[in-house]
């Protein structure tokens, strides 16, 4: 199958070409495009889902990428693609009843010793530890209508037009789905409209 045009306009259209073109067993080109995106593909799939298990249904996606690559048309940017996949496997995942109501990811990792010994680090740690957590906690009380949106415009930096493609929405319906979400964030979070 021959490649479909490339667009000018993604990063990634060399290593998806490459990708393609490389001989069964040759992922080196893949490989490099998935660490281009592998964090946020976890980060997204934490907040998606809500769950402990962000890594496992990272790697997933990951997978279903590269078992999909041949497929992949060209028809928005790889990221977009990516990202499509893994919204659809994330909502899959909780619709197998496979996460657990009021499970909120959390980073486990605790301040270092050389931070404990200053007293001022880590309080303004713990204070930043607490902020994440109830930012974590507010969007995991979000429905997944307005989850998905804010998380890929916030976290993946996608276009409206991106979002709108990836979700099958309307730009309209993209936009005002962003901004209740972020309404409903800020009363979440107790933060002044302003």
């Amino acid at each position: 199958m021959a490649d479909a045009p490339l667009s000018p306009d993604d990063p990634d259209a060399d290593l998806v070409a490459r990708a393609r073109r490389a001989p069964g067993g040759d992922t080196r080109a893949f490989d490099e495009l998935m660490a281009r995106h592998r964090s946020r593909v976890v980060a997204n799939c934490r907040y998606l889902t809500s769950g402990n298990d962000a890594e496992d249904l990272a790697q997933e996606v990951l997978v279903k990428a590269y078992f999909a690559l041949k497929k992949y048309e060209h028809r928005a940017k790889f990221s977009t693609w990516l990202y499509r996949i893994k919204v659809n496997h994330c909502l899959n995942h909780r619709r197998a009843g496979k996460r657990h109501d009021g499970d909120v990811a959390i980073d486990d990792a605790a301040p270092d010793s050389a931070a404990l010994t200053v007293p001022a680090d880590a309080d303004v740690a713990l204070d930043r530890a607490a902020d994440v957590t109830r930012v974590r906690a507010a969007v995991a009380s979000l429905s997944e209508t307005l989850r998905q949106p804010l998380v890929m415009r916030e976290l993946d930096e996608m276009s409206y037009e991106e979002i709108a493609a990836a979700l099958g929405l309307s730009l309209s319906a993209v936009k005002m789905r962003i901004l209740r979400a972020r309404q409903e964030l800020r009363v979440a979070l107790g933060v002044a409209h302003g």
